[in-house]
């Protein structure tokens, strides 16, 4: 008879995470944290033997080769958003993707999602169980969309960073910080999450105010003229959308 591989609930389970980056570190504090018995986070290349479930935290680009170091038998996952789980073979593999950003300074991951796929349904229980065990909510992503999906992520983080990077330049000429545009951000995003674009949308634009429009364009014109590809695409966006939802 096949002994019972343990759950994550169980203390007999021994996870391992490779790469010492940002993401191994966090999620290497978040186990720990939860009660899992953890090794690591351990260096690119390494082999960790005992562990009944590995997690690797390395670059898209390191997946495959840091997979190849470990020995056949455990269960071995990656944290990218974007890669296939074609990457881990030959092992029983799966995939957990944190829908958070990592900083320098950690990550809270309690209370966001995770993207999860595996090649089997024990793989699959352990991503489940992974996600859970660190509070998040586990989301089943096919294959066939994780490169969309991943895509999305981007756009609703990394894209809001530039462009709100534009927005912190242009109100620097006018001798306003930062800090100052803070709550119009939060409170714009949390109107998009809770109310939706329908009735989240404001402003010039979603008014039909072109004068106003047209009077913005021509400032960032004179002060930071290298901004209006970036603002006409955005009024032309903004249009579309606003002549979706109102």
């Amino acid at each position: 008879m096949a002994q019972q591989q343990p759950s994550l609930n169980t203390p007999a389970q021994q996870v391992a995470i490779v790469g010492d980056g940002r993401m191994g570190r966090a999620l290497a504090k978040a186990l720990r944290e939860a009660g899992v018995a953890l090794d690591g986070p351990l260096g690119y290349g390494a082999n960790p033997a005992e562990a009944d479930l590995v997690l690797l935290c390395v670059p898209d680009q390191q997946i495959h080769s840091a997979a190849s170091a470990i020995t056949l038998g455990p269960l071995v996952g990656h944290c990218s958003g974007a890669s296939l789980l074609t990457t881990l073979l030959p092992h029983e593999g799966f995939s957990l993707h944190p829908l958070m950003t990592v900083t320098a300074a950690g990550a809270v991951f309690e209370g966001c999602s995770a993207a999860i796929a595996a090649t089997t349904s024990r793989g699959f229980n352990a991503a489940r169980s992974l996600a859970i065990k660190l509070g998040m909510r586990p989301i089943e992503v096919a294959e066939s969309d994780r490169v969309a999906y991943h895509a999305a992520a981007s756009m609703a983080s990394n894209f809001l960073i530039t462009l709100e990077s534009a927005a912190e330049d242009l109100a620097g000429s006018a001798g306003v910080d930062r800090e100052a545009l803070g709550p119009l951000v939060r409170a714009t995003v949390e109107n998009w999450i809770e109310l939706g674009p329908s009735r989240a949308l404001t402003g010039p634009v979603a008014r039909g105010d072109e004068a106003t429009v047209a009077d913005q364009r021509e400032a960032i014109g004179q002060r930071m003229p290298e901004l209006l590809p970036l603002f006409d695409l955005l009024v032309g966006a903004t249009r579309d959308l606003a002549a979706k939802v109102h």
